[in-house]
């Protein structure tokens, strides 16, 4: 395998089709970074309980990691061969769950409440964890399906979403109990790759997916509309932000932002080319977004502009969330990086300015 040709590749492809393609590169990633992950102690037991079938590794947060969440005050996050690690740290360090039962890539998770969380990968796999992300059962697979799950979101402790490639859409209203297909848009036959999904500050519920489209929900993500937007590529994800306004990003760095739901869409320079992948709004206001190529997106105005800065490892990262103090967490190839969370203090540490 020419690894050095598969990073090329991946690097070109957005991130969010990396996690539905990212079976082809678990061999991929390399040992970087400076975090450490442990075994959850006294795991042998109810990994059996629970027929867990992870792979175990003390490099686990080092792995490639394609999503994060939050679980009250902890920090889970999931990526290839069923690796969950979990930080009671703010990402200083990290502990691989004990007890997952899945060996399959896992490209998305979300915590509807402080200990009820959800992951979906691929084989259209869904876990539940009911203790904040230590133990995860398997609720869901179709292997004949053959497409992935690339995210997952609840509105109620009953009711669920989980998308994926090809329009694929499984709906639970009993809290994972049972899932049944569905359209995204009722009546309609869209197969486009449902690449995202997020909530805005309204209550509303959006997607993102490929080909321009955006779909957005005024009532739980039971029935949804298709916006017209400007553009015509692969958007990989997008944030509603405290402001009411919600920002799309897809392919060679384009993000919109819209205030009205849609309806106008004001495009927002990046300076970079390469996809972006992940996004967080922090605790201050700064909203980050996290992308190929080492590019990591600052901006101080509720993402009406951004400084990019690159980072010199040069890899991908599919997501980003607060840390301590001063500090994001960003996941991708490597596992897990901590860096400044502005972009002179990122500029200051090493990275380039794009």
């Amino acid at each position: 395998m020419n690894v050095n040709k598969i990073t090329s590749t991946v690097r070109q492809m957005g991130p969010r089709a990396l996690r539905a393609a990212s079976a082809t590169l678990l061999g991929l990633s390399m040992v970087a970074g400076t975090v450490g992950v442990a075994q959850a102690e006294g795991g042998a037991a109810a990994c059996e309980a629970a027929e867990s079938k992870a792979t175990p590794s003390d490099l686990a947060a080092k792995k490639l990691l394609l999503d994060v969440a939050k679980a009250n005050g902890r920090l889970v996050a999931v990526g290839e061969f069923g690796h969950v690690v979990y930080s009671d740290d703010d990402g200083n360090s990290w502990t691989q769950a004990a007890c997952v039962a899945t060996q399959v890539t896992l490209t998305s998770v979300y915590f509807p409440s402080k200990e009820v969380g959800y992951a979906v990968g691929h084989d259209a796999v869904i876990l539940k964890t009911e203790d904040g992300g230590e133990n995860w059962a398997q609720i869901y697979e179709d292997f004949d399906a053959e497409t992935p799950l690339m995210n997952v979101i609840f509105n109620t402790p009953s009711y669920g979403l989980a998308m994926g490639a090809f329009g694929y859409v499984l709906e639970t209203k009993d809290g994972g109990a049972s899932w049944a297909q569905r359209p995204i848009v009722e009546g309609g036959e869209d197969d486009f790759h449902l690449n995202d999904s997020f909530r805005a500050k309204d209550g509303s519920l959006w997607v993102a997916a490929e080909f321009g489209t955006v779909y957005r929900s005024g009532d739980e993500g039971v029935t949804f509309e298709r916006l017209q937007t400007p553009y015509e590529g692969s958007f990989w994800g997008g944030i509603g932000l405290s402001d009411g306004s919600v920002l799309i990003y897809g392919m060679r760095g384009n993000v919109f932002r819209t205030e009205d739901n849609g309806a106008t869409w004001t495009k927002v320079e990046t300076g970079v080319t390469k996809s972006f992948g992940g996004s967080v709004e922090l605790a201050n206001g700064t909203v980050v977004l996290a992308g190929l190529n080492g590019a990591i997106a600052y901006s101080d105005d509720l993402g009406k502009s951004f400084t990019t800065i690159s980072r010199a490892d040069r890899e991908g990262y599919n997501a980003v969330i607060g840390a301590s103090g001063d500090q994001i967490a960003i996941f991708g190839e490597s596992g897990v990086k901590i860096m400044p969370n502005t972009a002179e203090a990122a500029l200051a540490a090493g990275g380039s300015s794009s």
